[in-house]
């Protein structure tokens, strides 16, 4: 079963040849390219792809697509607690749901493509998006990768303590992964689905490549609130200001560019119970050093509107979920 839907890329008449890219993390009016839209096919992954396998048979839950292959997987994954408050809180979504996607986490992943076991999780962002005017974050319509490969190492040395921990675990040919788990929060997210493209039909960064560096600009206005090097729960609706005054970089993704081979796919009316990883980052991906052939790297992602939406249907609440995967050696 497919869909079509427009879907927004960094417009490559918009980058100057001189200057990085920059956009900010709440979504502020503006940022310093353009935006260009394409009519894409997209297919539901419930019906097009098999589960992945390890050598001790499928995965429990898992419904489509696998992450080491395409860049992204579905589960059936019921929460193990009360959801009625679970995401009301920044403290509760620390205290109660963090817990169960690392167990999510360990539970599907250990094992892959070769690798041993998950030594170590390291949760260092969470985000909710309501498609609601009011909302501090709404659902991205632009196709983008959430971490360059230079951001995920940054990552591991900012969230990892020790130092000494952190250059260990960056060593050459030790397995680590970024993974945003994305999950509904509610109800059915008809509105606004998440779409995903499949890591073979992507091209990397470089000449004739799809992906663009991109700095991710926060805003500092609420930094003195708790941990200034935590921007956990200290999201605000945007400034609506034209330039990056009052912001600061603490971040780099990939915008993407227009790609006829990008082959896209969304899980239809994605319930609450349910959650899909997707691979931001992966030390042992095709074109890292010492990388496995095959291995994906990174999964293009974007919200977009589904002509087969029907009229009132509730409008999208999601958490996405951000997460640092080490394996034993």
């Amino acid at each position: 079963m497919t869909t079509t839907g427009e879907f927004f890329y960094l417009d490559p008449a918009s980058i100057s040849p001189t200057t990085k890219p920059w956009a900010k993390v709440d979504g502020g009016s503006t940022s310093s390219f353009r935006l260009t839209a394409r009519q894409r096919s997209v297919t539901n992954l419930r019906d097009a792809l098999p589960a992945a396998t390890l050598p001790s048979g499928p995965l429990p839950g898992v419904f489509g697509g696998d992450i080491d292959v395409g860049g992204f997987a579905a589960f059936h994954a019921p929460l193990n607690s009360d959801t009625a408050d679970l995401f009301t809180t920044d403290a509760a979504v620390r205290e109660r749901y963090y817990p169960q996607v690392e167990a999510l986490l360990r539970a599907n992943l250990s094992g892959s493509s070769g690798a041993g076991k998950v030594a170590r999780v390291v949760i260092f962002d969470h985000t909710i998006r309501r498609h609601d005017p009011a909302a501090p974050r709404q659902p991205v319509r632009q196709v983008h990768v959430d971490q360059t490969p230079a951001a995920a190492a940054a990552r591991v040395r900012r969230h990892v303590k020790p130092a000494a921990d952190a250059e260990a675990l960056l060593q050459p040919g030790r397995r680590f992964q970024i993974i945003n788990v994305w999950r509904p929060i509610g109800h059915a997210a008809a509105d606004f689905p998440l779409a995903v493209v499949d890591w073979r039909s992507a091209k990397g960064e470089g000449d004739g490549g799809d992906l663009v560096p991109v700095d991710l600009l926060y805003p500092v206005r609420n930094r003195a609130e708790g941990d200034p090097d935590d921007d956990r729960g200290k999201e605000v609706p945007p400034d609506g200001g034209d330039g990056t005054e009052g912001y600061e970089v603490k971040g780099e993704t990939y915008g993407v560019l227009p790609n006829e081979a990008h082959r896209f796919y969304y899980v239809k009316d994605m319930a609450p119970d349910e959650a899909l990883f997707i691979k931001c980052f992966d030390s042992w991906s095709q074109g890292q050093p010492g990388g496995k052939k095959g291995v994906s790297g990174f999964t293009p992602h974007t919200a977009f509107v589904d002509p087969a939406t029907p009229a009132g249907a509730k409008p999208r609440e999601s958490i996405e979920v951000r997460c640092l995967v080490f394996y034993d050696e």
